[in-house]
């Protein structure tokens, strides 16, 4: 690779000079200013997987040829596919403890897991903490209670019921995520509740778009952006020095105006939680898949709650619990931390921001 920069370089220098002849004279590469000396240019590239996190991961990058970019490709498919297994609540994996086998051994004995384990369910509980209890990664017996419900509905729409509250009621009973215990020196999690499971449906994603963005980044990926899932992460900006432009979806699926507004991203990720992406129709009403913690019910508050900031993981949490919020209390949280936006769009079509939201925003 070093030799073939050099020998680009003195090919470039050689053209630049009007009649200069191939034995023609030139300074040496350790004498040229800095000026002089041109990066290669970076071309554009981008890719799409359709088999991690149940949903479509895509990147568009720079790199200076196509096997260059293609590393990088693997490298995020490869990751991200180490944290799909782990993350997993629903598939075993032939030597690999994960979420599901946590869930499994409730009330029986700790699992000793990986750290990407640990390090995640420690920023889940510290998301918790933030938000007070609006993203509660503990509340899988509640969720998977609407996972079944959803699926059969999806599946014969004709039938399709609402679960039982009293049944929710008696699930909620067992969603206290101060009864997990994680011991990092064992790196073991333990539910000691056997009625507990857990759902990191609220920071999965993000989370892992994070952690391998960070690693491409250190592997010297420079222009990026990636998109878990609509879970969407700028590494840096693009090829020509511009800023990443990522449209906000318009949640009303039937209007010809695909996105609202278009915001501009470097080194930042946007993350969007609505009613529009996942739903099923009991009675001719659409019940869509973020239940609210104390009703232990889809609340209608909003149609999609969009958080800009730097940290994917931290933006998947923020969407979830926000759009759970009352208004007010989620703009104070979103106004109390530092380096974060966020978008409110209301179901009458109103919409709202922070204070900072609106400086992201373009006009294109």
């Amino acid at each position: 690779m070093r030799r073939n920069r050099i020998a680009a370089l003195l090919l470039a220098a050689v053209m630049a000079a009007p009649g200069a002849a191939l034995g023609g004279c030139k300074k040496p590469e350790s004498e040229l200013k800095e000026s002089e000396v041109k990066e290669p240019k970076l071309n554009r590239y981008d890719v799409q997987f359709l088999d991690l996190f149940d949903t479509v991961t895509s990147m568009v990058g720079y790199a200076p040829d196509e096997e260059t970019f293609r590393g990088y490709a693997q490298e995020l498919y490869d990751e991200l596919k180490i944290y799909h297994q782990l993350y997993d609540i629903y598939n075993d994996y032939e030597g690999i403890a994960n979420i599901k086998t946590i869930n499994d051994q409730a009330g029986r004995a700790p699992v000793e897991v990986d750290e990407k384990i640990i390090a995640m369910l420690k920023e889940a509980v510290e998301m918790d903490r933030q938000t007070d209890g609006y993203m509660n990664v503990a509340m899988g017996s509640v969720l998977s209670i609407w996972h079944e419900y959803r699926t059969e509905g999806l599946y014969d729409p004709e039938h399709a019921k609402l679960p039982p509250f009293e049944e929710l009621e008696a699930a909620a009973e067992h969603v206290d995520i101060d009864q997990v215990v994680i011991d990092e020196a064992a790196s073991t999690v333990y539910l000691p509740d056997p009625d507990m499971s857990l759902d990191v449906g609220s920071i999965a994603k993000g989370y892992a778009a994070e952690m391998v963005c960070r690693k491409l980044e250190e592997d010297g990926l420079t222009k990026a952006l990636v998109s878990v899932g609509g879970n969407v992460r700028a590494i840096g900006d693009k090829g020509d020095g511009t800023l990443w432009k990522v449209g906000i979806q318009n949640p009303d699926l039937s209007s010809q105006t695909r996105y609202l507004h278009t915001v501009e991203l470097k080194d930042m990720s946007l993350v969007t939680s609505g009613s529009y992406q996942r739903y099923y129709t009991v009675d001719g009403v659409e019940y869509h898949h973020i239940i609210h913690p104390e009703l232990l019910m889809p609340w209608d508050e909003y149609d999609s709650v969009s958080i800009l900031c730097r940290d994917s993981g931290m933006a998947d949490c923020l969407s979830t619990a926000v759009f759970n919020m009352e208004f007010e209390d989620g703009k104070e949280l979103i106004e109390s931390l530092e380096d974060v936006e966020a978008m409110w769009i209301f179901k009458d079509g109103k919409e709202e921001y922070s204070s900072g939201f609106r400086a992201f925003m373009t006009e294109e």
